[in-house]
């Protein structure tokens, strides 16, 4: 393979030899690459060093409401892969004789373009390393570091081209104090600043310290409670499960039924949207469909829209809007409130301040009712002070409750925290959230 892979002349040279409509209705290409540095540490040294260079071809075709399609993992050699598109091609074409109609199937009735290239400013794999040696060399430091540009494109035989590359990177890692009580921080971003690196390892750092003291352990009940933008953003994915979709809402199993009846309301300063214009996914869909820059889901703390998915929105007689087959959302943006970013603790008082949350799961859907534990350094706040690490605790509360009634207020600055995943290929979804301040979150064990 070739970095030209993640050029926009490979995939223009692909689209113009595949999308073609012969003997079919329609053609189609959706493209994936990336060449991403993959850098893996324990206790601040290199343990593991990977760069993977890959792309992966989806070809579909179409002839009246019958539709087939196939996923090639590409060489790189322009010729051998254009020969083996166009076999498979031709394979496709032969299926649809056997295929039964979709009656769900709704594809763009237009052309359309967009283009996006975002040239970051990304360190190589060697600044990295340098800078783990240089900044916590002293520390029992843990992290994953991935970074590089990413590609999504679409072509088809109707004109469309679409084409969005991306050069990002996330670096995430812990700082370890014994057993299992540690830091967890994150620095992602498209322009590397050694400084920034620097400053959020002295930051791990000073906490860590805090974790040899004794813990608070605490009883059962409600609190308040600060959240930071990682832990939100860990129960608005939790709520974007099944939340937000079409199908679900007609189906009935969505966990926000209440609210879109009218039975219960969020907090009047909670507004939520699908933000593609301000996130890293791209503006179109492996289908072709541009999305909007903005989809309006919660207004006010009201249930005003869906993300409706094209399968979803021919079976609803609704427009479609740009989502995925699976109806989540790819960036996912929770407006920011009036309390200082930087009064975060002093808000809070007294109370718990949660810095990661995971297992979350639903105790009750149809209630929007999550548990889940605490992660990492969550600590007991004095007077606006972290006093004492906190034992991991279970928490099971209302999503409604607690950012309804129980919302005392968000801070003035989102942070968008990216889609960590890995698995098969890096992701081009995020969450931008700020910190929340909430009112009697309940602790069950």
């Amino acid at each position: 393979m070739t970095s030209s892979l993640t050029d926009r002349a490979h995939f223009d040279a692909l689209a113009d030899a595949l999308c073609n409509a012969e003997g079919v209705d329609r053609v189609s290409l959706a493209f994936n690459a990336e060449a991403s540095d993959f850098l893996r540490f324990n206790r601040a040294a290199l343990r593991q060093a990977t760069h993977v260079l890959q792309a992966q071809a989806t070809l579909g075709v179409v002839r009246g409401a019958r539709r087939a399609e196939a996923s090639l993992v590409l060489s790189g050699d322009l010729a051998h892969d254009t020969r083996r598109l166009r076999d498979e091609r031709a394979r496709l074409a032969r299926d649809l004789d056997v295929i039964a109609d979709d009656p769900y199937l709704l594809l763009p009735a237009a052309a359309s373009l967009s283009t996006r290239e975002d040239a970051g400013a990304l360190p190589s794999a060697q600044t990295v390393i340098d800078a783990v040696r240089e900044h916590a060399a002293a520390l029992d430091f843990v992290g994953f570091y991935a970074g590089g540009p990413v590609v999504r494109a679409y072509a088809d035989s109707l004109g469309s081209r679409h084409w969005h590359r991306v050069e990002s990177f996330h670096f995430g890692w812990c700082v370890y104090r014994s057993a299992d009580k540690a830091v967890k921080t994150a620095y992602a971003g498209t322009h590397w600043d050694d400084a920034v690196f620097a400053a959020r390892v002295r930051e791990a750092a000073t906490r860590a310290g805090l974790l040899q003291r004794p813990p608070r352990r605490l009883q059962p009940g409600a609190y308040r409670a600060a959240f930071s933008p990682a832990a939100m953003s860990e129960l608005l994915g939790a709520l974007a499960w099944s939340g937000f979709s079409l199908k679900a809402r007609r189906t009935g199993v969505s966990s926000l039924m209440q609210l879109a009846h009218g039975d219960a309301r969020l907090h009047a300063s909670l507004h939520l949207h699908e933000a593609t214009a301000e996130g890293i996914a791209p503006a179109f869909t492996d289908d072709g469909f541009v999305k909007p820059a903005s989809v309006t889901l919660i207004e006010g703390g009201c249930a005003i829209g869906t993300l409706n998915s094209p399968r979803s929105a021919r079976e609803y007689f609704e427009a479609a809007n740009g989502a995925s087959p699976e109806e989540l959302p790819e960036a996912l943006s929770l407006g920011p409130g009036t309390l200082p970013h930087d009064q975060l603790l002093a808000t809070l008082g007294t109370g718990l301040y949660v810095s990661n949350l995971w297992y979350l799961n639903y105790s009750d859907r149809q209630a929007c009712r999550m548990t889940g534990m605490t992660r990492f350094a969550c600590f007991w706040v004095e007077d606006g002070e972290l006093a004492a690490p906190l034992d991991v605790m279970r928490f099971d509360d209302s999503f409604l409750r607690l950012f309804g009634q129980g919302l005392v207020g968000l801070t003035d600055r989102a942070e968008l925290v990216p889609d960590t995943d890995t698995y098969q290929s890096r992701r081009l979804a995020s969450i931008t959230t700020p910190a929340a301040v909430v009112e009697g979150w309940r602790l069950t064990l």
